[in-house]
């Protein structure tokens, strides 16, 4: 089977999407303009049915949405002082020392010195917080496409809210980027390319379960395993803020597509499924920071299948579906359709988080952390 997932790129089964020849070849280019224009046709729905509350679980956050506004501009401390360089020698320096974990023998990186691994460090750095400031646009992006597009009133008024917490989690991304670190990449092709796919969708649920479920609930895991990870209190409360509204977003597309697909036949579910592992795959498999290889002098292909075969890589990838796996189960997604999607995930051994807890259960964990540190 043949999933087209974009013009420029089709998977073709586990074999092709692990190959790192393949993978690699896809790069990234910006416009000359700064703008990229993705054509999207969809239908955007009036309801002339104004009844608040009328799906209670949305309405409820809804007003938890409301009043867990923060600003970005005042709530964070940047006055705090950001040492790129003290912090990735910290970092390596928890973990056993630079390039830990790895076998690096024969590769063009075995004998760099100190040097080269505090630039990659900082470079590395640079470059996952600006994937972190392209998604998050994406994520505005989609969010007011929902808002044309859903059907239910209490779905718009939450969706508008999450306008407004997106356009702030760009703003302190770029911010944090363009004051405390080095500079700035461009957004990764497979990134574009997925979040090309699921704007340019014409069914309101597709970008649900495209951004909702599969991109903010990755954004949730990478979120919080970089929180624990750094050493600087600025980028550790900002993530913190950015987790808190994030839990509810996820929630908010499980809520939504809950109660949709209860009516859709096998087919449909077995379209979504797809979608859904395709996504999970993409993201999970293709994000390597080639260009930051390229920066660095390195071509991708010489190191980036050796440092993919360490354990920590494979752990890390795994847990990037802590969040995904559960909210598929709660869905349905992961049995509907004789059970193909959790095929998949068993396939790709993450089938263990389906019995974590899901995000439309767990927001109000998150959101008691930013809340506490406002009042300490």
């Amino acid at each position: 089977m043949t999933i087209e997932m974009s013009s420029t790129e089709t998977i073709i089964g586990r074999e092709e999407i692990d190959d790192f020849e393949a993978i690699l070849s896809v790069v990234g280019t910006e416009e000359s303009d700064g703008r990229h224009v993705v054509h999207s046709d969809y239908d955007t729905i009036f309801t002339w049915d104004y009844e608040k509350g009328a799906r209670p679980k949305l309405n409820k956050l809804y007003e938890k949405a409301k009043k867990a506004q923060w600003n970005g501009e005042t709530d964070l401390p940047w006055d705090t002082d950001v040492d790129q360089e003290r912090l990735v020698v910290e970092n390596a320096e928890a973990n056993g020392g630079f390039g830990a974990g790895f076998d690096l023998s024969g590769t063009p990186v075995e004998k760099w010195s100190e040097k080269e691994w505090i630039r990659f460090g900082v470079e590395s750095q640079n470059w996952t917080l600006s994937q972190f400031l392209h998604g998050e646009q994406g994520a505005l992006v989609c969010t007011a496409k929902i808002v044309e597009s859903v059907p239910w009133i209490d779905a718009k008024y939450y969706a508008a809210t999450q306008v407004m917490d997106e356009a702030r989690h760009v703003e302190v991304f770029g911010k944090y980027l363009d004051d405390k670190l080095s500079g700035h990449y461009p957004i990764n092709a497979h990134l574009r390319m997925l979040l090309d796919d699921i704007i340019a969708d014409s069914r309101w649920d597709m970008t649900y379960l495209g951004m909702q479920i599969m991109v903010e609930g990755l954004a949730l895991a990478a979120f919080g395993f970089m929180a624990q990870m750094t050493g600087d209190p600025l980028l550790k409360q900002l993530l913190r803020y950015v987790m808190a509204d994030e839990a509810r977003h996820v929630a908010f597309g499980v809520l939504s597509l809950q109660e949709y697909y209860q009516g859709l036949n096998a087919s449909e579910l077995r379209e979504r499924q797809e979608f859904a592992f395709e996504a999970a795959v993409r993201m999970r498999d293709r994000f390597l920071q080639q260009e930051v290889w390229d920066r660095m002098g390195i071509d991708p292909k010489a190191i980036v299948p050796v440092v993919q075969q360490a354990p920590e890589r494979g752990q890390f990838q795994a847990l990037l579906f802590s969040k995904i796996v559960p909210n598929c189960r709660k869905l349905g997604l992961l049995d509907a359709a004789d059970g193909w999607l959790r095929t998949k995930f068993t396939e790709l051994g993450v089938i263990e988080f389906e019995t974590w807890e899901d995000t439309s259960e767990e927001y109000d964990t998150f959101a008691s952390v930013p809340q506490a540190q406002a009042a300490s």
